[in-house]
């Protein structure tokens, strides 16, 4: 029982870090999130990040939050979802609650409008690197390249709704799953 405590509150400055120290959403935060869960503390595998981001994307609500919700219970169980879920959360809050109080005296200020200029410039480049880390882990086949065009054409170009997308998507991924493995157990 210690243990775990230790663990989710582990868990919870891990997550209060990464929430208060990245900019522009879930998908700049997806670097930062496997630098720290994968790479520097081994909590989850690598190759896990992209299931992970599956999830995340699958299920209702921001992606960082429902990674940080995984991640805790992948570590820590029940109370490790629920402190890594405070602690990528609470930053927000907190920067939010600050920021509304003194809302149009801050953004009076130039500085603070060439921060966010700045800060625009670097969220668009870890967006970038999450969508090449995903890259690389993603299959490279015929039919893994066909899904990501459809799904980029049909989102960006005929705006059908992104929750659409992602099923269709899982469906064609299936099918395809369960037809090559039927194929290799009739050739076996």
């Amino acid at each position: 029982m210690k243990d775990n405590f230790k663990k989710a509150l582990k868990l919870f400055l891990v997550f209060f870090k990464i929430g208060a120290f990245t900019f522009g959403g879930g998908y700049a935060m997806v670097p930062i999130i496997q630098s720290e869960v994968a790479e520097k503390r081994g909590w989850i595998k690598n190759e896990d990040i992209l299931d992970i981001l599956a999830i995340s994307e699958s299920t209702p609500g921001p992606i960082a939050i429902n990674s940080a919700t995984f991640v805790g219970y992948q570590v820590a169980g029940v109370f490790g979802s629920v402190m890594a879920t405070l602690g990528v959360v609470l930053p927000s809050l907190i920067i939010i609650s600050v920021v509304s109080y003194f809302f149009k005296q801050f953004l009076a200020f130039k500085v603070v409008k060439y921060a966010f200029l700045g800060i625009r410039a670097g969220v668009l480049a870890l967006i970038v690197k999450a969508a090449k880390n995903m890259m690389k882990a993603c299959p490279k086949n015929a039919v893994a390249y066909t899904i990501v065009a459809l799904a980029f054409i049909l989102t960006t170009v005929f705006d059908i709704n992104v929750f659409a997308v992602i099923i269709g998507s899982a469906v064609m991924g299936l099918v395809y799953s369960l037809l090559t493995n039927k194929r290799k157990g009739e050739e076996k």
